[in-house]
């Protein structure tokens, strides 16, 4: 690993004289400087994090709090934390990783101390405990996640009220006039958690424009849970022909489970789903779906803090239009 001596040595300076190039705490000659600064090139020397640190009383440091509270389908959170820490690499920033409860307490904690520049705040509920401390904290913030009253915040998330809207006017226009919502597990409602409840508003809003005859059913995340969940609407609903389904890890084991109740997908049943592509594709009837852009949601996730990071502007609400993938599990509703 090439340190500061060597940098030093190569450029015929000392080692406080590179110092200084990096930190511009004292003035330098010219000449000085580009010699420095050609010797970091030719050698690749990256100054330490924490040197960068004390010079710039900055940390480089973001933190990504993310709770993994029951009910939250981890493999997605991650995709998400992958695409903030591979972007805010490209801009020379590493990132704490929260994954505790991190309420009022836990975000001052963190906010308090020198550890990091900023943070991006996932897991939002409509009514967040921890909203008027990011309205009030010195360093900047990004909600990934609506709250209901996301004022003076700055928020970037898929629109999924949009896509619960999408999804039911996708079944409407194939004749489906019997429709119904699986969702996220109980605890992720009982929290309002903000994108589950938005889906909700946005199937039941549909629902109700087509007149259709609608249910809503969360469900956990298991197997079982999903047989039970499909009796339980074919009990209920014997004219089911239509199903949005908001809840990845039951998408193949409920596919499964109305398949062997009697309903063929999608000659009987249709479904639609938001979640990612590469899930969708995968099963073994391709699911139409609204895909849930991860990867696009952390990197301008970032991209917005580092434009607040050097005090530029930037909207308080990014909203990402769903986009829908027609694939096979749909069709038109078969003739009574």
């Amino acid at each position: 690993m090439v340190k500061i001596t060597d940098v030093a040595r190569h450029a015929g300076v000392s080692p406080s004289t590179v110092s200084y190039a990096i930190s511009g705490k004292r003035p330098i000659s010219d000449e000085t400087r580009r010699r420095v600064e050609a010797s970091i090139r030719a050698l690749g020397y990256r100054p330490h994090a924490g040197a960068r640190a004390l010079a710039s009383s900055k940390s480089n440091v973001l933190a990504l709090v993310v709770p993994l509270r029951a009910g939250i389908h981890v493999p997605v959170v991650m995709q998400f934390a992958v695409s903030v820490v591979t972007t805010a690499r490209r801009h020379d920033h590493d990132v704490l990783l929260l994954t505790q409860e991190e309420g009022e307490e836990g975000l001052r904690r963190v906010a308090d101390t020198a550890l990091v520049d900023a943070l991006i705040v996932m897991d939002v509920q409509l009514h967040d405990p921890r909203l008027p401390l990011l309205r009030s904290l010195d360093r900047p913030s990004v909600m990934i996640g609506f709250p209901a009253a996301p004022s003076g915040l700055t928020c970037i998330d898929l629109d999924f009220k949009a896509a619960g809207e999408a999804c039911v006017e996708h079944l409407a226009g194939l004749g489906h006039r019997v429709v119904a919502l699986v969702g996220s597990p109980p605890e992720v409602y009982v929290r309002q958690t903000a994108f589950a409840q938005r889906v909700v508003q946005g199937f039941t809003a549909a629902a109700d424009r087509h007149r259709l005859s609608s249910a809503v059913r969360p469900c956990e995340a298991s197997p079982a849970a999903a047989r039970a969940v499909a009796e339980q609407l074919l009990s209920e609903q014997p004219a089911l022909t239509g199903v949005v389904v908001h809840n990845e890890a039951i998408l193949e084991p409920l596919t499964d489970a109305f398949e062997q109740l009697g309903l063929r997908v999608p000659g009987d049943l249709s479904i639609t789903a938001i979640c990612p592509d590469e899930l969708a594709e995968s099963l073994r009837v391709p699911v139409t779906s609204i895909a849930l852009p991860s990867a696009e949601v952390g990197s301008r996730a970032v991209e917005l803090l580092m434009r607040k990071l050097d005090g530029k502007g930037v909207p308080e609400a990014t909203l990402l239009a769903p986009r829908m993938t027609e694939r096979g599990s749909t069709g038109r509703r078969a003739a009574s």
